[in-house]
């Protein structure tokens, strides 16, 4: 069931402050991506924080640099204004080292004029006793100054604590087992965000032109026919290790990490390029965290690929045979039948197959197929019973597991697959012998 939140905390503040720093100290997680490099976190990203028995969402935003005019910060801007006008208190982080900046008081002016209530964070005050290089932030105007170490932790409980107090008592609903996971991956720049955005059907994630883009993994909660999805946006993998460095490998972790913890992975292949190396190992990443998987075919508009040619491909190449939907964000064809897929794909990735069924299924193997033998003994498969949902797990019961060869155990595999459905749902078989 969905758990009732406290409220919403958003946090933000110019580049480079320790925001992101921040978010994971008071989670105690390192959900946050954060380096040295100024505007590394881009999107709002939501995190659920947890303490004395209260919990609360807290917003990672990108730095606020209101004179850069490039159109990503620019985009930056508007995320982090969106996560201020939903929210129920505002962290504004400062740097205590530097003070105060123009860019500090263009943001407290717009923080004013928010009417929010606002904490005033003084970060980076590292070693005791210099508390009082926060003063000078009085001069905001928007109250006492709260200094604080992210690196260190000092002054974060008492931060907790006052943030708990502050809060509604209220807040959004935190999506429960019953809600549906999706993981949206792909290599870098075939579409990721902007089907995210087109599915929510608001600007929820930044989309760009420029790879890499999204660096954190954001998960946003939509609600749809009585159905709860939590859509994972997260960074382009890249194959090659040596291509990964610094923020890309974190990101890229990040990735890694929602797909472990997703139901159904849509794998976005760009339709204007067709299938290559990359999208075929992004596909193995989805079976290997034990997703179901869905192939979606990005900026099909600009496509020349014929569909057919595509699924032959991925046919022969991708273990789970997933089946393939074509998209275009930007027309909004086949945007629809996204989540229906989805819905499709989970219930097989949920579901139980009667055991009448499943033996009914077991005795037709040996007559479709003569099964291997080794020395003058066969193969036998007797019975079969499904062992778990979420993925599906089964366990086949035979006289001799040894004779069981890899060829013939792929077989059984597709052969299920095709039988009930299961085009994209990782199946898993254990034989074993019978006791």
């Amino acid at each position: 069931m969905s758990e009732e939140l406290l409220g919403t905390v958003a946090v933000v503040g110019f580049p480079n402050v320790g925001k992101s720093m921040l978010v994971n100290r008071l989670t105690g997680s390192r959900t946050a991506v954060v380096h040295e490099t100024p505007g590394v976190t881009r999107d709002r990203k939501e995190v659920l924080c947890e303490w004395s028995g209260h919990r609360f969402l807290l917003v990672d935003t990108g730095g606020v640099d209101i004179a850069d005019p490039s159109p990503l910060i620019q985009q930056v801007g508007e995320q982090a204004r969106a996560a201020i006008a939903e929210s129920d208190l505002v962290l504004f982080v400062v740097d205590a080292q530097v003070g105060i900046t123009p860019g500090d008081e263009e943001l407290a002016a717009i923080l004013r004029h928010a009417r929010k209530p606002v904490f005033l964070i003084a970060n980076k005050i590292d070693e005791p006793g210099r508390e009082a290089e926060a003063l000078e932030f009085h001069r905001l105007g928007l109250g006492d100054p709260i200094p604080i170490s992210a690196v260190h932790g000092h002054g974060t409980g008492d931060l907790l604590d006052a943030i708990i107090a502050r809060l509604p008592g209220s807040g959004p609903l935190q999506p429960g087992e019953e809600a549906i996971r999706v993981a949206i991956l792909g290599r870098p720049n075939v579409g990721k965000s902007s089907l995210l955005n087109a599915l929510v059907g608001e600007e929820r994630v930044i989309v760009s032109e420029a790879p890499g883009t999204t660096r954190d993994s954001i998960d946003t909660v939509l609600e749809r026919d009585g159905q709860t999805f939590v859509l994972v946006d997260t960074a382009g993998l890249r194959r090659k290790r040596k291509q990964r460095q610094g923020i890309e490998y974190y990101s890229e972790l990040r990735a890694l990490q929602a797909a472990e913890r997703a139901d159904i992975a849509l794998v976005l292949v760009d339709a204007s390029e067709g299938v290559v190396e990359q999208d075929l190992a992004v596909a193995d990443i989805a079976r290997k965290a034990q997703c179901s998987t869905l192939v979606v075919l990005s900026k099909w508009d600009a496509s020349t690929v014929v569909l057919e040619d595509v699924r032959a491909r991925l046919e022969t190449r991708l273990r789970q045979r997933p089946p393939i939907i074509v998209t275009s964000s930007k027309s909004g064809r086949g945007i629809g039948r996204v989540l229906d897929q989805v819905v499709g794909l989970f219930e097989k990735h949920t579901g139980k197959i009667p055991t009448p069924e499943l033996n009914r299924f077991v005795a037709e193997l040996s007559a479709a197929r003569e099964p291997p033998s080794r020395g003058g003994k066969r193969l036998n498969m007797l019975y079969a019973t499904q062992t778990g949902v979420r993925p599906p797990r089964f366990r086949f019961f035979v006289n001799d597991p040894t004779l069981m060869t890899r060829d013939y155990g792929y077989w059984v595999e597709n052969r299920l697959r095709d039988r009930f459905e299961m085009q994209g749902v990782p199946v898993s078989i254990d034989f074993v012998r019978r006791s």
